[in-house]
């Protein structure tokens, strides 16, 4: 079932050209991963330094195995110098029932 991966950061002032070259960097290879479909950032307005990234995968699976590798742990250690607060992720499936309680 398709995924959709919301994560959140908000980065120190001044430190753009950083971010985004390690973001770059880490969408490249995010690419080459199995499973991998789209990704696009986004910039809140009126709020340059606060970016969302919303992923698309082919599986919650092939997106945790891509989280939890290695390569992508280097990086996210990088950015994590630049940020304010810790990266918030929030993991959605495409197209699944809902059930509620009543």
């Amino acid at each position: 079932m398709i995924a959709k991966i919301i994560i959140k950061r908000r980065f120190k002032a001044g430190k753009s050209r950083q971010v985004i070259a390690l973001l770059n960097e880490l969408r490249s290879r995010a690419m080459h991963q199995p499973g991998y479909i789209s990704g696009e950032t986004l910039s809140k307005r009126g709020f340059p330094n606060n970016l969302i990234v919303i992923g698309t995968w082919q599986s919650l699976d092939e997106w945790q195995r891509w989280r939890d590798s290695d390569e992508r742990k280097k990086y996210e250690a990088m950015l994590d110098l630049l940020q304010e607060r810790p990266t918030e992720y929030e993991e959605f499936l495409l197209g699944t029932a809902l059930s509620i309680d009543e």
